[in-house]
């Protein structure tokens, strides 16, 4: 039976080779490697005794297409950078030929060696790739953008990134910047250049002083939020949630919950508190994914619906100046940063924003019928929840919602509060509120919505 060959794929660039890796690369008659690692590798020992077996590929695509049509018949090896499994090229080789062909030998991954370099822990650190890959005209999509980086910072006390020449240090910290996070003052940015390299170099510095340089490659950038940086969150503890970056004026704030006198608003409109719960509840938001709230007013249903859910992207929809107004200030107080408002009226200014998965609607503004039908278009699956306060509203609602093949539900919600008067409590009861489900999808009968796309 003919042995079949196996690719050795070996990090290299923090420390010498054990044994078994050694022994591999010597052993293999073709060793595979670019020009950047070529520069590193020329520092090994075993460097002197392959030099002759050496192939720099131009690309790593070309590279793989040499790998596959040659390892069957010739011992190869891979130089890869720190550990190949680690967001690198151990992935794409191992896809490409199947895990029975391949055989890795790390080295530290460079992430490793930057929280080391900056004496910080990786405990509960957020590990992301902002690497769009190795060729520019075919840069794949990362699970994360830059974008992102500033509501993961509501979630994650650490955050390490791998860069490349457009998802750099100084755009990382450009979009710090222009996002609410700026309210962290103790918030510090390391930037980690060219580790296991003579002139390596390490940089701390605030977002603010960050932008303002220029970094060699390859980096490495640690985000960290220092004690101090937000209520609720201790150096050490893991996870801040949504918690962790407080406004000063709301110390303590639960994570589900605020009050209405908590929440910024005009001539008391608002979504009452026990009515904004059963909204929320009715929504069944997910983790990830978009959520519309139409007629947002002061932005309370948004605001919860954010806090909870901080990679949820939640589009406030509102016509009124003022209450723009309210919605920006809560978003500050907060210090939210997965909401963005959109200023005008429904459904026109619906269009230009990304598809939702859910769907809530507070005030349509008499065109409740238009805005069913835009919704329809745009969700194949997820969940409408109107709140009504008229029977009129209730039947728009309901009719609309069936004649765009919605499964309907309707719950009516009627509080009572205590008030004392003479020394005693007595019930006084609010407007009762007609909340009504229209969902769509798999399960829509019995209620259950499944888990929406990816964004």
């Amino acid at each position: 039976m003919q042995t079949v060959n196996k690719v050795y794929v070996i990090g290299i660039g923090f420390r010498p080779l054990d044994g078994k890796a050694a022994a591999s690369l010597l052993g293999a008659e073709v060793v595979l490697t670019n020009r950047r690692l070529l520069e590193v590798f020329m520092g090994y020992a075993e460097y002197d005794r392959v030099r002759d077996r050496i192939i720099v590929h131009g690309s790593v695509y070309e590279m793989l297409d040499y790998i596959a049509n040659n390892y069957r018949e010739k011992k190869l090896a891979l130089l890869a950078a720190g550990d190949p499994m680690f967001f690198g090229i151990g992935r794409m080789v191992t896809e490409r030929l199947g895990r029975d062909a391949v055989e890795v030998y790390p080295d530290l991954s460079s992430v490793q060696v930057a929280f080391s370099r900056i004496g910080e822990t990786s405990n509960n650190a957020l590990l992301i790739s902002l690497h769009g890959g190795p060729d520019p005209s075919k840069r794949r999509a990362p699970e994360y953008e830059i974008d992102d980086v500033p509501r993961l910072l509501t979630k994650y006390n650490k955050i390490a990134a791998l860069t490349d020449k457009v998802n750099n240090p100084v755009e990382i910290a450009k979009a710090i910047l222009s996002s609410l996070i700026t309210c962290h003052s103790s918030l510090v940015m390391y930037v980690c250049e060219r580790l296991g390299y003579p002139d390596e170099k390490i940089i701390r510095g605030t977002p603010e002083e960050i932008a303002a340089m220029s970094f060699a490659e390859p980096n490495v950038v640690v985000i960290v939020k220092k004690a101090g940086s937000g209520e609720g969150w201790k150096a050490g503890s893991g996870e801040g949630g949504p918690n962790s970056s407080l406004h000063p004026s709301i110390p303590h704030a639960p994570i589900f919950g605020l009050r209405e006198d908590e929440i910024q608003h005009s001539r008391g409109l608002i979504t009452k508190d026990e009515v904004r719960a059963v909204a929320i509840h009715k929504l069944r938001l997910p983790e990830r994914g978009v959520l519309w709230d139409i007629g947002a007013g002061s932005g309370s249903l948004s605001i919860e619906a954010a806090r909870l859910c901080p990679e949820l992207r939640v589009f406030a929809v509102e016509k009124d100046e003022q209450q723009l107004s309210n919605i920006n200030e809560n978003q500050k107080r907060f210090n939210i940063t997965n909401i963005e408002t959109t200023a005008g009226e429904a459904p026109d200014v619906l269009k230009d924003i990304p598809s939702p998965d859910r769907v809530f609607i507070g005030g349509s503004g008499g065109r409740m019928d238009a805005v069913l039908a835009l919704i329809s278009g745009r969700m194949e699956t997820g969940a409408v929840v109107i709140n009504a306060t008229t029977i009129e509203t209730l039947n728009e609602a309901v009719q609309g919602l069936e004649k765009n093949g919605y499964a309907v539900e309707i719950s009516e919600v009627s509080v009572s509060r205590s008030k004392v008067i003479a020394g005693k409590r007595h019930m006084s009861a609010l407007n009762p509120v007609f909340i009504i489900t229209g969902a769509r999808g798999k399960g829509q009968g019995s209620g259950i919505l499944p888990l929406p796309r990816d964004p």
